[in-house]
């Protein structure tokens, strides 16, 4: 279990994470992870030795030091390099941090809902955000690559389930792949369901602005994401579209090149968001080629710009 940031995110303003899955196991392979292949495809749900109790005691103290900085935490979020619902005590861990004071978020790929346990679960927590990349199995198949055991009908029937009995914040996103899930057909399907089965809070429409685990991924032509942005509206859907960088704004407290490990092994960060850190604290940026000689780290060139990715063995 790590804990790490806040970060900056477009959705929950000051993020605290929360990563409860050991690193890569995951019910999808996505071919745009931010955090690479999946190491060890998972659809049974386990115990990985989490400690709901000392997860919140650990947070807890984190919150601590950020509020002596005089910065803030706006959502506690449970997102791992994994897929939180794996983790059986996922449920526990949720009403241990809710003790905090603090709103509790939980970021899903969806693949488990269908599981009744895996919606009382998340039931708890106060916002959540389904995924949603695809209706069409074959275009499912080839976004998300999910463990062979899954279907979607039954995922997509347990997002259904879960939408109607869940009273907190609810929110989907959907990523955009060039040429894989971004047609107007397909589109128009996940529009339509969203509306008619989910109506969430916020639909967000998301796209690759990280280095993605298949390097042929990219994102859609921009006149494709305001297509797809129009069609999310015109279905009576709240849509956003995140495509943009958060900020370089990581709250660091203590020991930044620890941070900076903690961060990059669930979420990318460009290289002037690292210089930042590492001004905060006088900390010359020789540090970062001497991560990346030791194999801790690697720097990956993505757009117009250069990303540190912890390197986990």
């Amino acid at each position: 279990m790590t804990i790490f940031g806040p970060i900056p995110s477009r959705r929950l303003g000051e993020s605290l994470g929360v990563n409860n899955i050991p690193y890569k196991i995951c019910s999808y392979n996505c071919v745009y992870c931010q955090v690479g292949r999946t190491l060890r495809m998972q659809a049974d749900r386990s115990s990985y030795g989490n400690d709901p109790k000392q997860i919140a005691h650990e947070v807890k103290k984190r919150v601590e030091r950020v509020l002596e900085t005089q910065q803030k935490v706006d959502y506690i979020s449970i997102v791992p390099d994994g897929e939180p619902t794996l983790d059986l005590a996922l449920s526990e861990i949720i009403v241990s941090l809710k003790t905090l004071g603090i709103p509790v978020a939980v970021i899903t790929n969806s693949s488990l809902l269908w599981e009744k346990p895996v919606q009382e679960g998340l039931k708890n927590a106060d916002w959540v955000s389904l995924k949603i990349d695809a209706i069409t199995p074959a275009t499912w198949k080839d976004v998300n690559r999910p463990h062979a055991s899954l279907s979607l009908d039954k995922i997509l029937q347990g997002m259904q389930e879960f939408a109607a009995t869940y009273s907190g914040t609810l929110c989907t996103e959907t990523m955009l792949v060039r040429d894989l899930n971004d047609d107007e057909a397909e589109l128009k399907a996940i529009a339509s369901f969203l509306k008619a089965h989910i109506n969430p809070s916020k639909a967000y429409i998301g796209i690759p602005t990280r280095p993605p685990a298949e390097p042929w991924v990219s994102a859609p032509k921009p006149e494709v994401i305001a297509a797809a942005y129009a069609i999310f509206t015109e279905a009576g859907l709240s849509a956003e579209t995140l495509t943009g960088y958060e900020s370089s704004g990581f709250v660091v407290t203590d020991d930044p090149i620890e941070e900076i490990l903690n961060i990059t092994a669930v979420h990318p960060m460009r290289s002037d968001a690292v210089e930042d850190v590492l001004d905060r604290f006088n900390v010359g940026e020789d540090i970062m080629e001497q991560l990346t000689k030791e194999g801790k780290i690697k720097k990956v060139h993505y757009g117009n710009w250069d990303y540190y990715i912890r390197v986990m063995r």
